[in-house]
């Protein structure tokens, strides 16, 4: 079936297997291998980026995946194994129902090998499962909960860019340490809020902390009036935000007008990007910590990278944005070195692989899918501190990558034990 093809794609014939006439387990191989050729992809390597192009997260994730994804396919060299590699994505518009279906249709009539960004928790763990039934690999860059890779794990499903332990050692560690022992959690009422919430309760407990209350808000959210007056009413002297893109933006927003922090509290993003900062301004978020896995400034070869994606999209990228970057290309490097997109090769190919690109340097996959690289602890500059645009973080700390992510011998997951 003729496909159109995105991005630069090479012509050509893939040659897999050997002679018939050799000894009988040799051919047994062949014809093994052969078989899988066959299937792969309809002579095509097909990646799915599912995400939100409209909402929410739209900013974090949304079209600049998409942009990465193209970039990724572009910086390998527009084919793999002598195959075209096709681009498709969709809107899967933050729900767990339309975004496995979606994932069903792109498999069962599209032959899609790969999906990736798969922002928001429910939407990732919805379609982790349909990968592991369908046998396709999925590479989770937009959601953060932990489950992924612990009790809901799956042998075809990775987590590459972040979780929500590694926000929570991050971020919950070092505002402790800097003496905000109390806390209360405005959390979004999904997986992703419950798991970070638990991660950084887990986290301020073990170091000494208290937690004194939470309360969870609809997803998504324009109002946080009644939610901030008890967070107030609480005393607590962190009111640790455990939501993302515009519910943090807006919670920010709401908790300046209500003087949250001229009362002597103080909030903690506990997941932020570089792109929320550029919403709220540096009026607005001077001083706040956060965690992220990437950072634009970090180095010649970032700022190169972001320069080439913001001459596309006009903003600097995420760490999403470009961890889907990351991901699609060592997806790619992973069925080149196993000779097929078959999942559970490519699958074992990822995890042999270390990963060593302009997000990742050194970066490792456990056998429970996750990605093991540093993370960064920052804190948002003032507005006197910045040289202008998107020069918001200062790097005050670098996670290496063993302490930032879990043991996965501790994560639950049964590939791990």
């Amino acid at each position: 079936m003729l496909r159109k093809t995105l991005l630069a794609t090479a012509l050509g014939a893939s040659v897999f297997g050997a002679s018939v006439f050799g000894a009988s387990v040799f051919a047994a191989g062949a014809m093994a291998q052969s078989a899988i050729a066959a299937e792969l992809s309809d002579d095509m390597v097909k990646i799915g980026v599912l995400t939100d192009m409209a909402a929410v997260y739209a900013d974090l994730s949304g079209d600049g995946s998409v942009l990465a994804t193209h970039m990724a396919v572009e910086d390998f060299g527009g084919s793999v194994l002598g195959k075209p590699i096709e681009i498709v994505s969709a809107d899967h518009q933050n729900k767990a129902d339309i975004a496995a279906s979606k994932a069903r249709e792109w498999i069962d009539t599209q032959g899609v090998d790969m999906i990736t960004d798969l922002v928001t928790s429910s939407v990732a763990l919805a379609v982790q499962e349909v990968g592991r039934e369908k046998n396709r690999i999925t590479m989770v860059t937009g959601a953060a909960t932990s489950r992924l890779t612990g009790e809901s794990c799956s042998p075809l499903g990775f987590h590459w860019a972040y979780d929500t332990y590694s926000l929570a050692n991050g971020t919950g560690t070092a505002v402790v340490k800097n003496g905000g022992d109390t806390w209360f959690f405005i959390t979004a009422d999904y997986a992703f809020g419950h798991s970070l919430e638990g991660d950084v309760s887990n986290i301020v407990k073990a170091n000494g902390g208290e937690v004194l209350g939470t309360i969870r808000h609809p997803f998504p959210s324009s109002d946080f009036a009644s939610f901030l007056l008890q967070a107030q009413a609480s005393g607590a002297k962190i009111v640790g935000l455990a939501n993302a893109g515009s519910d943090t933006i807006n919670a920010i927003k709401q908790a300046s007008e209500f003087g949250i922090v001229e009362g002597g509290q103080n909030l903690a993003g506990l997941l932020m990007f570089v792109t929320d900062i550029h919403s709220l301004g540096l009026n607005a978020a001077q001083g706040l910590f956060m965690t992220t896995g990437w950072y634009w400034d970090l180095n010649d070869e970032t700022r190169a990278w972001a320069a080439r994606f913001e001459a596309e999209a006009g903003k600097k990228p995420t760490m999403i944005q470009v961890g889907t970057y990351s991901a699609v290309l060592s997806y790619l490097k992973a069925v080149e070195k196993a000779g097929t997109d078959e999942a559970g090769a490519v699958a074992e190919a990822l995890k042999s692989m270390p990963v060593n690109d302009v997000f990742a340097n050194g970066g490792t996959v456990y056998p429970n899918g996750r990605m093991a690289h540093d993370m960064y602890l920052a804190q948002v500059k003032t507005p006197g501190e910045s040289a202008g645009d998107w020069d918001y973080l200062n790097i005050v700390r670098t996670i290496p990558a063993a302490e930032a992510f879990q043991d996965p011998a501790k994560s639950g997951c049964a590939l791990s034990q």
